[in-house]
């Protein structure tokens, strides 16, 4: 896409700072980092979304964020590592092309904001119901 910042990227249009790189994926720093060595991963082939990506570049993506998480332990050695991938403007997916975030919360760090939330159960028939029309989807 031509106006797509992270397909500049991988082009070479905009610089960035690489930690991993292969035929399908390139990974960076994240110039908006939320904790120290937050890397973001992108298949090199345009894919907005979860539901545009192909099925090659989401396995490259996650095959490549265990390298890349390795590596962010080795360095950071932190308490954790949210992984994080956003779809659509309605979730506050910025960038439009797909992403994975790896965030990792340093030891005695401030907690990440993404991963607390309080645990409030549900209507367990309502998630019956739900869980019952994807599994259906998924049958067609």
């Amino acid at each position: 896409m031509e106006d797509c910042i992270f397909c500049k990227i991988i082009k070479g249009d905009i610089p960035c700072f690489k930690v991993y790189e292969d035929h399908r994926v390139l990974a960076f720093a994240d110039v908006n980092p939320i904790s120290d060595g937050h890397t973001l991963i992108i298949p090199k082939a345009h894919a907005e979304n979860i539901w545009e990506i192909s099925g090659e570049d989401l396995t490259a993506i996650h095959l490549a964020s265990k390298k890349v998480a390795d590596a962010i332990n080795d360095v950071f050695n932190p308490a954790g590592v949210a992984v994080l991938q956003l779809n659509g403007r309605g979730v506050n997916q910025v960038v439009m092309h797909y992403h994975l975030h790896l965030i990792p919360r340093v030891s005695e760090g401030p907690e990440l904001k993404m991963t607390a939330w309080e645990l409030i159960p549900g209507d367990m028939d309502a998630i019956k119901l739900t869980g019952e029309k994807i599994a259906a989807a998924m049958a067609s």
